[in-house]
Parts: C-alpha cells; structure tokens; sequence
C-alpha cells in the first residue's frame, strides 16, 4: 500500500519505486527471520533501514513496532503458550518496559497508523489499506493488554482491528491473512462465559470457536509474511483445545524454521510433556538447556526457572524423582514469575507423595497455591488444593 502512497508525494519514478518495494520487501524478509529468531536488535534495524529508505513504509513502521513488542514480552518473561492458557497478564509481577522501548513503540506504531489512515481515506476499497489499518490497531491493542496490563483499556482498538480486517475479507475473500484477527478474535469472544460474550457481541465483535479456528488455520497456511506468526497463534489454540498433537506438529516446524530461536525447544518440550510424551518433553528441554547455555544473548525475564520448572515437571511424569528434584529446586531458587516458582512448587509436592511423605507433600501443595494465587494461575490453585485433599 505505501507504493500508491509514494505516488502523491514524490514525482512517478516506476523505476525507482519498483527498487525501494524490492529493496523493502528484501529489509523485510531479513527482519522477520532476524525477529523470529530472538534477534531482536538486529531485526529493529533491519526495519528501520526499510524507513529510511522510505519513510512512508507504514509495514516497516508497523514491524518495528511489533518487533519492539516482542523485546519488551521478552524482558517480561511472557514467553511461551503457558502464559497465555490459564493466566490472566493483568497485575502480575513483571518489570515496568523500558521507557525509551515503549516510546519507539508508540512512535512507529502511531506513523503505520497515520500511513494507514490516509490510504483508506484515498482508496475506501482497497483491501491492503484496511488490512494495515487493522493489523496496526491489533497491534496496539495486543500491547496494551500485554506489556502494559490494561485489558479493558484494549478493547477499542481490539474492535477497530476486527472491523477493518473484516472488511479486508469481504473485499478480497483471498486475503486469508486478515483471518488471522478476524478468527482469532472470534475464537476467543466464543471462549467467554456468557455474560461477557453478550457484551462483545453488543460491542459489535462476533463468536464462533470453530469458524475463528478455521481463519487462524487458513492463515497458518496463507503465503504471506504473517504466516509464521499465524502458525504460534494457531500452536497457542491446539493447546488450548486439548489439540497437542497438531500443536507438536506446528512447533516442531517452527523448530526447523527458526533453528536459533531456543525458546521452540521450550515449546516443544512442554506441548510433549502435555501430550503425554514425558520422553519426548525431557529430550528436547535437555537439548534446549544446552543451547540456553551455549547463548550469549540476554536472556528473558525468569527464563531460567522455566526451563527448569518445565524438564522437572517431565522428570516428575517420567518417575525420575532425583533428576525432577534436581531441576524444580533450581527453578525455585531462580527469579521468575511468582506463578512459576507455584508451579514448581506442585511438581515437589508431587515428588513428597511419591515418596509417601504426605505431610511434607501438603505442605508444598499450600505453598504452590497461595504462590499460584498471587500469580493469578487458577488452574495451578485448583490442581494444588485438589491434591492437597487427596494424593
């Protein structure tokens, strides 16, 4: 779109525009691997060389955006499909961002949304002009209630983002990149408990569990530069579902795509682990430990701790109880997120019964509660009060 937006502001020079869309596209491939890969640094300045090349790129600008958002989740420690299964992200402890990362974030995301105003003012019907003015919105809604905590505070930017990308669809039926807002939003409207539903039904979001699915998933398969990102968010809702089969299948692909991005091996290793496959989980953290340790880049917010908490859980499954003690103390000792240490907590108590200490088993049951309360995990508090009354 900002080719047609190039043409009122600078004389027609086709030559010349067909270089900076080659050159851009180019920038952009190299930022998005850079991205995925946890290169974060080198994919923002791949994303601003696109901006100098031309400043009204607003896809540039959006990326740089979106490649600041993923740094500052980083910093936060919200790294994986756990955090977003049974945690809520308002008030649990995180650091505060960066302030001069947050001030580029809003600074680029404000241009590709300025950039993409005007194209749907000059072109009304033009698919991609509504597809950037969706995707910058849905962008700055997911910062809102991720980085900065304030769920409510997102949903109008979460509703211009459906509506724009909806348009996209009905415009291009092809656009199947503009299903990836379009289901995800209706996934997760179909996933509220009625009384809410009924409200973003009356704010003019729709529902439907399996027609949101089937957007994501014909995202996940659309050739576009948001595919990757469609394929986590569809790993996301298989895990969701239950689905880990097909998650494992998503994850292990992503794997091979982005062979430096070491939080895959997480991911797998703890989808494997829901799955059932205790070996399969234990391998690929193993592998993955060996890889945290051989990187010299930083490292994510109690990002330790959940390599830990995740090869002691697979331990525990596996009845491996001196190497799950091994991992789960560590995890404990490390920073992380409250919930985190809750979880490990659960795994130790867990080990306590296994050893037929039920006393010392409760009394680590009562601590992953209140640690798991305090980190807004219901599912963990459930689980730890349930074993608690019964081994």
């Amino acid at each position: 779109m900002w080719c047609l937006l190039v043409l009122f502001i600078v004389a027609p020079d086709v030559s010349r525009r067909d270089d900076v869309a080659t050159s851009g596209a180019l920038l952009r491939a190299r930022a998005l691997d850079y991205g995925y890969n946890l290169d974060y640094a080198e994919a923002l300045a791949a994303h601003r060389e696109a901006i100098v090349l031309n400043p009204n790129d607003g896809d540039a600008h959006r990326l740089a955006a979106a490649t600041i958002w993923m740094q500052l989740l980083f910093d936060q420690g919200a790294i994986t499909v756990e955090d977003y299964l049974g945690n809520t992200r308002a008030n649990i402890d995180r650091p505060v961002p960066r302030a001069d990362l947050a001030g580029a974030f809003y600074y680029h995301l404000d241009r590709a949304s300025t950039i993409a105003e005007e194209a749907t003012r000059r072109f009304p019907d033009d698919p991609d002009a509504h597809f950037q003015l969706g995707a910058a919105a849905g962008l700055r809604a997911s910062y809102i209630s991720t980085v900065e905590g304030r769920v409510r505070d997102s949903l109008g930017a979460a509703r211009r983002a459906y509506h724009e990308h909806r348009r996209s669809l009905a415009l291009d039926p092809s656009r199947m990149d503009a299903g990836l807002i379009v289901g995800l939003y209706r996934y997760g409207v179909a996933s509220l408990p009625f009384p809410l539903r009924m409200m973003a039904r009356l704010a003019g979001f729709e529902g439907g569990r399996d027609i949101g699915l089937r957007l994501v998933e014909s995202a996940a398969r659309y050739p576009s530069y948001t595919r990757s990102n469609a394929r986590f968010v569809l790993a996301l809702l298989y895990n969701r579902q239950g689905r880990h089969e097909e998650a494992l299948r998503v994850l292990r692909q992503l794997r091979d795509e982005f062979p430096r991005n070491r939080l895959l091996w997480l991911e797998v290793g703890s989808t494997a682990l829901r799955a059932g496959h205790a070996r399969e989980a234990i391998d690929a953290l193993t592998e993955g430990i060996a890889k945290l340790d051989a990187d010299a880049r930083p490292r994510a917010y109690g990002e330790v701790a959940r390599w830990r908490y995740q090869r002691g859980a697979a331990f525990v499954a596996a009845r491996d109880a001196d190497s799950a003690a091994r991992d789960l103390q560590m995890a404990v000792a490390a920073t992380a997120p409250i919930w985190v240490h809750g979880r490990a907590q659960l795994e130790l108590g867990k080990l306590a019964d296994l050893a037929g200490d039920r006393s010392g088993a409760r009394a680590r049951y009562r601590q992953a509660a209140a640690d798991c309360e305090a980190g807004h995990d219901p599912t963990c508090v459930d689980t730890a009060m349930r074993l608690a009354r019964r081994p």
